[in-house]
């Protein structure tokens, strides 16, 4: 059994993008500037955002972060939003989901520039991506993707199932996973919370990838000997023996499973630290489409 260390790899990565940031400084060219939006003060989302910050400064981006009220109206949020589209400073931002309530996310994720769209949520990017186009890839599903390929995970003819069907991670990981090419060219099944006899199906996946947040859901007795896992889930669960009061655990009863998986992710530790690397590749790549 191997574990497929996300946060190895993605150091790996970051240090490729802090040598390519160098040659870009060395030869007096920009750096890639990320800019973030956060509307509230939601602790997991300041916390998420403050780490990819850090991200930047680590690798020698600029990056921005954008901090409006709980109050903010959406039409104050369009604004922001068409200030950052307009800004030939910036290549690419984020707004940090959730949003609160008196916003429309999908009319905000809508108002975004495809082109500094890093997070890959626009429509136009993600019907790029269905269509094989080069585009940008939303970060978790662009993480799994690099994790399997840099381990070497054989795709090619095998049947994966996708258990969930978020269009954040499960919808365009079921067509990621089915496209020409490396990662890819798998057969895919994609399960979600109506899918009747579901250890029928996951019981003859070569690679399972769980984005469900059903903690400790995946049981030893619903995968076959040498599947692959891909644990995307990440819950928090109350434990009063943890410092902290509480345990990270993933959608994958790891203890077991990992007896009989031939490659798995851990959590915390595997597809996490992933999500935020390829986010600064997709800022690379955005530099790069507004340099040309």
């Amino acid at each position: 059994m191997t574990i497929l260390d996300g946060k190895k790899v993605s150091n790996d990565i970051k240090d490729e993008i802090t040598d390519q940031v160098k040659k870009m400084v060395a030869k007096g060219e920009k750096v890639p500037h990320l800019a973030a939006i956060i509307v509230g003060n939601d602790g997991a989302s300041l916390t998420y955002v403050a780490s990819k910050v850090r991200a930047c400064e680590r690798v020698g981006f600029e990056s921005t972060m954008v901090r409006m009220s709980n109050t903010t109206s959406e039409v104050e949020l369009l604004d922001k939003i068409e200030e950052l589209n307009t800004n030939s400073d910036v290549d690419g931002f984020i707004i940090q989901l959730p949003l609160p309530p008196q916003i429309n996310t999908q009319k905000v994720l809508m108002a975004v520039n495809p082109d500094k769209d890093v997070d890959g949520f626009h429509p136009m990017n993600f019907g790029k991506m269905a269509l094989d186009m080069s585009t940008f890839i939303p970060a978790t599903p662009f993480g799994i993707l690099e994790l399997m390929d840099r381990y070497g995970v054989e795709t090619k003819g095998k049947h994966t199932v996708v258990i969930g069907r978020s269009h954040i991670v499960g919808r365009p990981m079921s067509i990621l996973m089915g496209r020409k090419g490396f990662p890819g060219n798998s057969t895919v099944t994609l399960t979600h919370s109506h899918t009747k006899n579901i250890t029928q199906i996951t019981s003859q996946a070569d690679i399972i990838i769980s984005a469900l947040g059903v903690p400790n859901f995946l049981k030893a007795e619903m995968v076959k000997d040498d599947v692959v896992i891909i644990d995307v889930g990440i819950t928090r669960v109350p434990d009063e023996t943890a410092a902290k009061g509480y345990v990270i655990t993933g959608d994958v009863d790891f203890e077991n499973v990992s007896k009989k998986a031939s490659y798995i992710t851990p959590v915390p530790g595997g597809v996490g630290p992933m999500t935020i690397a390829m986010l600064l590749k997709n800022t690379l790549l955005a530099r790069e489409r507004h340099m040309q």
